[in-house]
């Protein structure tokens, strides 16, 4: 069933491109999962954005995971030690956001309604397009609209001045203009692939779920100025982190759009022997 379910995500997203982009030609498309082990309906979201962050399968597209596990379903049985009161707040904002206006050709964006309730599996792509995470099709329909929308470049250095701590440097360059004014954020995550949990307690006791791309830190470094602005941050790893899964991930955010305006990640490399 697992593998059956990975050759469709492959296939589905794959189709309504074509052919693969040339080389360099790809555009960074940041792909928020919230989810949570306590939810029996989440594990095949988990395992929606792991094949797309191992896959890159949208051709146009460089596919940026971060799975965001939230708090809620802390109190039902399992305690996840992912979750996060942050990132529950994080995807509250989402829901808080004004209604989403007509796209250009007509078609209404998949979620972004104010006021809207928060839920397990939700996927965000770029900050616009929220609907059930475990849903391909809507996951293709999103991405084909945001390799479309205008995108800046945001650059990352990382630099280890101990072994526990990196050292970041983001550079945002060319990002497009706003509408409506809108103030932009400049953030950056600490993601951790290949993580596993036997889950003991819950929906999904028994389960052995394992996750991708999935936050460990996550925080604003300063407001990123048009065109072009730049941050530093030092960051301290965790000591259960395996380096050699982690990736920085950083992106541009419009306040109250949500609109992701600019996204780019980098793998943090193993400490030498």
């Amino acid at each position: 069933m697992r593998q059956f379910f990975a050759l469709v995500i492959v296939t589905s997203l794959s189709m309504a491109n074509g052919t693969a982009s040339a080389p360099g030609a790809a555009i960074p498309v940041l792909v928020e999962l919230f989810t949570a082990e306590g939810c029996s309906s989440c594990p095949p979201a988990d395992t929606l954005l792991e094949k797309m962050v191992e896959s890159q399968p949208a051709g146009g597209a460089q596919i940026i995971g971060l799975g965001e596990h939230v708090d809620y379903w802390d109190r039902l049985g399992w305690k996840d030690r992912f979750s996060s009161a942050a990132l529950t707040s994080r995807q509250q904002k989402y829901a808080d956001r004004p209604a989403t206006p007509k796209l250009a050709s007509g078609a209404a964006s998949e979620g972004g309604s104010k006021g809207s309730d928060i839920y397990t599996p939700q996927m965000v792509v770029d900050g616009q397009d929220a609907f059930v995470g475990s849903d391909v099709n809507a996951a293709r329909r999103a991405i084909e609209r945001a390799i479309a929308a205008p995108h800046g470049r945001v650059h990352i250095a990382v630099d280890e001045p101990a072994a526990n701590v990196v050292h970041v440097t983001l550079t945002v360059s060319d990002l497009p203009p706003s509408a409506s004014g809108d103030r932009t954020d400049l953030l950056i995550a600490i993601t951790e692939d290949h993580l596993r949990t036997e889950v003991k307690r819950g929906e999904n006791q028994g389960r052995t779920l394992s996750h991708a791309a999935v936050v460990r830190d996550m925080r604003t470094v300063g407001e990123a100025s048009r065109p072009s602005s730049s941050a530093d941050v030092k960051v301290k790893l965790g000591t259960d982190w395996v380096r050699a899964h982690l990736k920085v991930v950083a992106f541009v955010q419009e306040r109250t759009s949500r609109r992701v305006l600019a996204t780019s990640a980098l793998a943090i490399a193993p400490q030498p022997r």
